[in-house]
């Protein structure tokens, strides 16, 4: 379902807003895989730990930048390659735009929802099957096959909805289906398996760093304060987030090898005046195992 859902609804999402917003509103991702990752006790919150308080306070950070950016516009930020004629988005088409702005806003957010889901559940199913790349066949053979099933459905009626030219919509399809998809997801898998969920979407705000740059470069979008105000809080919160996950990464691996290199305590025990003698060899749980070896009289003759 992830990418019927997530891919689908955040390209009607842009459509309705525009790539830097949209692009922008995904970074609330980080902060919504937290949660869930806290709903189903894949990340632990020690209120005392100053790496835990920072993983709060950026997932707060990051969910009051995106809320920022939404809510508030602002003027229109001039920068040297955006002077001349913009592109018009959405935002700026009256009563009719602005209802479009908000449907699409909604849209990306329940992209945010289910994107994090899947990578909640893609960690957990790698714990078990730890192949990557046939995962990421699976995934996207299905995802293939049900999107065509749902645009059957949806352009039921537009034969030309699926006339592909060489143009930039085939560059958009092929780029979207090898690097987004299957490249992403491998790399996605590999990561995921190793650092936990949390670390992967972490890195999510250098898309919208990219795409906002490029966005106003070769589309003249615009790009309002209220966006560069919230993307520089949720870039914030982003540090904050991936420091504090830092700090548990170090403890978990000085928890884990606490003790690696201490010795097992061993005791000897023999006969005195005999010729034979025992030796017993004891770990730290008390268990042993006895072992018959020669020994020399105790005779004071070696």
């Amino acid at each position: 379902l992830r990418p019927v859902m997530d891919q689908n609804l955040y390209f009607m999402g842009a459509k309705l807003t525009s790539a830097g917003f949209a692009t922008a509103l995904v970074n609330i991702l980080p902060a919504v895989t937290f949660v869930l990752a806290l709903i189903l006790r894949m990340e632990k919150v020690r209120l005392r730990s100053l790496h835990c308080q920072a993983k709060n306070a950026g997932t707060v950070l990051t969910v009051a930048g995106a809320v920022l950016m939404v809510l508030y516009h602002g003027p229109v930020v001039q920068f040297p390659w955006t002077k001349g004629q913009h592109h018009s988005t959405a935002g700026g088409q009256g009563a009719g735009g602005a209802r479009d702005w908000l449907n699409g806003t909604i849209m990306v957010i329940i992209a945010c929802v289910a994107w994090a889901c899947f990578f909640i559940l893609q960690s957990n199913t790698l714990r078990s099957y730890p192949a990557e790349l046939s995962l990421t066949v699976l995934i996207c053979s299905m995802g293939s096959l049900m999107s065509g099933a749902i645009a059957l459905v949806a352009e039921r009626g537009n034969t030309q909805a699926w006339v592909i030219g060489f143009d930039t919509r085939l560059f958009t399809a092929v780029y979207a289906g090898i690097v987004c998809s299957g490249v992403a997801y491998y790399v996605q898998g590999i990561v995921s398996r190793q650092r936990g969920p949390v670390f992967v979407t972490a890195f999510n705000p250098l898309c919208m760093i990219i795409t906002a740059v490029m966005g106003s470069i070769i589309l003249k979008e615009e790009i309002n304060l209220g966006s560069v105000i919230g993307a520089a809080i949720i870039v914030g919160g982003l540090y904050f987030l991936i420091w504090g996950k830092s700090k548990d990464e170090i403890s978990k691996a000085g928890g884990s090898s606490k003790g690696a290199g201490e010795l097992p305590l061993t005791s000897v025990t023999s006969g005195q005046g005999s010729g034979s003698g025992k030796q017993e060899l004891r770990n730290g749980n008390g268990g042993g195992h006895v072992f018959g070896v020669e020994t020399p009289a105790a005779n004071g003759h070696y």
